[in-house]
């Protein structure tokens, strides 16, 4: 997405809202759980939600890096899904909140 494209986003959609996806598998709904991708499930309808809205997305990284090659499909399958008409950030710092940190120590 170019500078051009982002800022007519924030006109059309008058907002800057940038949604970050940190998707805690610990803080999924129970319902979610049963899912064969609760990961992508939760995430889907977080876009669902907010895509009317939002010009930017930002998965943290760490997040599914933590869940091995299933978060990693995870992840590719959320991305899959972002809209084409918002701006993609990948978050890929580490250590900086308690979150990263301690997410790199969870199993999928």
């Amino acid at each position: 997405m170019t500078r051009a494209e982002l800022i007519q986003q924030i006109k059309i959609k008058k907002s800057f809202l940038c949604v970050g996806l940190d998707t805690d598998i610990t803080k999924i709904p129970e319902h979610l759980l049963a899912e064969e991708d609760p990961i992508y499930t939760f995430n889907k309808a977080i876009i669902d939600a907010t895509s009317d809205l939002c010009v930017a997305y930002k998965p943290n990284i760490a997040f599914y890096e933590s869940y091995g090659i299933k978060g990693w499909q995870s992840l590719q399958k959320t991305w899959e899904a972002l809209p084409k008409d918002c701006l993609s950030i990948a978050d890929a710092k580490r250590g900086d909140i308690g979150n990263t940190s301690k997410c790199m120590h969870r199993h999928f």
